[in-house]
């Protein structure tokens, strides 16, 4: 369903491409004034231009948003562009290479922190002083990750970010409440991307077994959701996760391994 974004000033970080893309790409659709960003402007570049063709109003802004003097400089020329920043999206993530516990060393698990926990603390603080500061009511979506809930093998540091990036969300939610400033969490389960096409149709079809739903999410799975958040629609909701995962985290065994369906039930299925 549309919302009402027009005008509204977006940073998307790590939107060069998945699921940052399509967030990127919902928001300017609904309106909004995007800022594209990634580490390297040969990548952000292209999506920006893409949605200038299509209409909107974008700008890209390469910024490694795991390093302070970076994040200044985002927020600095997003403000000068555009004056004021309404929503904020933390995407950028570092989900591999992965490590087992008993192989992980110091230097994988602070890149990781680095980048998924770090880079969401810099960015919020510099929307929320500007927000609160100029009288905006404005919107923190923070993308975590069915990870935060249920774990994966050899994903310690991922699974431990996106953990810490929901209990950061909630408590920077009740700080930020008199305000008028929300945030809240969307957590994407198995999600189609770029990375995955290699695996093919059949790969696709294989990652959708594990999910009720039947298939894998896509990109605008997400962003709907993140859409949702950044409207007025969600005007009384802080603080909050929404898991957009097919049904993942409901169930307790995979559709692959759970008792099957009794013959009845699955001749409706075929009506």
């Amino acid at each position: 369903m549309p919302y009402s974004l027009r005008d509204r000033v977006a940073i998307v970080t790590g939107s060069s491409r998945g699921i940052g893309r399509g967030i990127a790409d919902r928001l300017a659709a609904e309106g909004c004034r995007v800022v594209v960003n990634g580490r390297s402007a040969e990548t952000i570049e292209p999506v920006a231009r893409a949605l200038q063709q299509s209409g909107a109003t974008a700008i890209g802004i390469a910024a490694d948003v795991g390093e302070s003097q970076d994040v200044d400089r985002l927020f600095d020329e997003t403000l000068r562009a555009y004056g004021r920043v309404d929503v904020l999206v933390n995407n950028a993530a570092w989900a591999s290479p992965t490590a087992h516990f008993l192989e992980m060393d110091l230097q994988h698990w602070d890149t990781v922190i680095r980048t998924n926990l770090r880079s969401v603390y810099l960015c919020c603080s510099r929307a929320a002083r500007h927000m609160a500061d100029a009288g905006i009511r404005g919107s923190i979506i923070n993308i975590s990750s069915f990870a935060a809930a249920r774990s994966h093998r050899q994903m310690a540091a991922y699974d431990a970010t996106k953990g810490g990036m929901e209990a950061f969300t909630r408590a920077i939610a009740i700080d930020l409440a008199p305000f008028g400033i929300r945030a809240n969490v969307v957590g994407p389960g198995a999600i189609h991307t770029e990375e995955y096409e290699s695996a093919g149709e059949e790969g696709r079809r294989r990652r959708g077994q594990t999910v009720p739903l039947g298939r894998v999410g896509y990109p605008e799975d997400i962003a709907g959701a993140v859409a949702f958040f950044a409207s007025d629609d969600a005007s009384y909701i802080t603080g909050q996760t929404l898991y957009v995962d097919g049904g993942m985290l409901a169930q307790l065994r995979s559709p692959q391994v759970d008792s099957a369906l009794p013959d009845s039930v699955k001749a409706r299925l075929k009506q």
